[in-house]
Parts: C-alpha cells; structure tokens; sequence
C-alpha cells in the first residue's frame, strides 16, 4: 500500500507540474500574440513561420541560410519573440548559437532610401565574446510583460519581447554569460572570430520598452 502511495504521489506531482508548465506556456503564447499590433495576424504569421520551419528543415536550416556562419558553428536554441523598435514591436526569431546571438524578423520591414521605399529582413547579430549582459525585466505596469535586455560590450541595447519560452531563454543566456553552457549541454564548438560591433540591419531603431527610462543605441549598416 505504501509503494502505491508513493508512486501515486510522484504521478501527482508530474501532473501538476506538467500542469504548471502548460499554464505558462499557455499564458506566454496569449501575451506573444497580443504583443503584436494584430492579434490575428501575429497568430498567421506564427503559422506561417512554423509551416516555414517544417518546409526548410528545422531552424538549423534557416540559421544557415540567414546568417553568415561558420562551418563549425552550431544553433543552440532559436525562439519565437519580438525585438522592440521605435516602429513597435518586430516579431521574428532570436537565435542563440555557439558563436553570436542573432535576430531576424519573420517578414521583410520597409525602410526609405531617399525618394525610394526598400524592404528586407530586420537583423541583428552579437558574437557572444560581445556580449556584456542580459538582464530579465517585467513591466511594473503589465506584469504578463516579460523582457530581456541585451546588452554588448561597446554598451549597445537591444529589447526582446514576447518569448513564447520565456524562462528557458533567460536560463540559456544566463549559462552563456556565465560560461557554463557548453559544460551542461556538452557543446565545445570554437567561437567565431569577433567582429567590430553589433551588426543591425536596417531600420528602424531599436529602443527601450515604454516602461523603461535607460537610453538605448545602436549602429546601423545597410
């Protein structure tokens, strides 16, 4: 009778954990979609990305694709969320690989090159040597609103939002910072050879959340 209790304990603490992470998950998904401009369209455009996904191979797929990366590189963890720009919020992926973190938006954005509107992907990239800090904020005014604020060496910011996971990303680019990933997750790849700063490309600018009051920069190149 003992044995049964217990194994009918630990089921019960399996559920409702499984329980609490499907709330959470649940949650992050309704305040991912609501981040957008469009509830509707933020919700075919995450179909759309996943029908991507799936067509091309996985993420690792479109990482290569998207960026320049080395043979040795590999893709850590990719995540659906948005990068907040001074045009509102830029839904897109966030990837974090054995040499750089690296953004790129789902769609291509407009920009204005003299009389002319041009379009293309939104993108960030940080190699990880670059990378200074990423701290875990929350609105005071929201508390469903989550960020992370990246910060490079050369004092750039760059506000994500929106994360469907959000707690695994903060734990994944808490072990980078401290350089303990490689250790649990058994990853040795070399790092990429450093660049200069940040590459962002192209417009619009990235700013702070509208709860914040720290000033945020950035570089731009087209």
């Amino acid at each position: 009778m003992e044995t049964v209790k217990g194994v009918l304990s630990k089921w019960g603490k399996k559920v409702g954990q499984a329980a609490k992470k499907t709330e959470v998950f649940s949650k992050n998904t309704w305040q991912h979609l609501k981040t957008a401009p469009s509830f509707g369209d933020a919700a075919m455009g995450r179909i759309a990305q996943g029908a991507k996904v799936i067509a091309e191979g996985g993420h690792e797929k479109i990482f290569r694709q998207t960026f320049n990366v080395a043979p040795d590189e590999q893709l850590r963890k990719a995540y659906a969320c948005y990068l907040s720009t001074s045009a509102g919020p830029v839904m897109g992926i966030l990837y974090l690989s054995t040499a750089k973190i690296a953004f790129c938006s789902d769609s291509p954005l407009s920009y204005q090159v003299g009389d002319k509107t041009e379009w293309t992907y939104y993108k960030v990239t940080i190699p990880l040597d670059h990378l200074k800090e990423a701290n875990p904020s929350e609105s005071q005014v929201n508390k469903g609103e989550k960020y992370i604020q990246v910060v490079s060496i050369d004092n750039h910011e760059f506000w994500f939002l929106g994360f469907v996971n959000y707690d695994s990303a903060v734990r994944n680019f808490q072990r980078v910072l401290s350089g303990t990933y490689d250790s649990q997750s058994q990853i040795n790849s070399p790092p990429q050879q450093p660049q200069s700063q940040p590459h962002v490309q192209p417009q619009p600018h990235p700013q702070q959340p509208p709860q914040q009051q720290m000033q945020s920069q950035s570089h731009f190149q087209e």
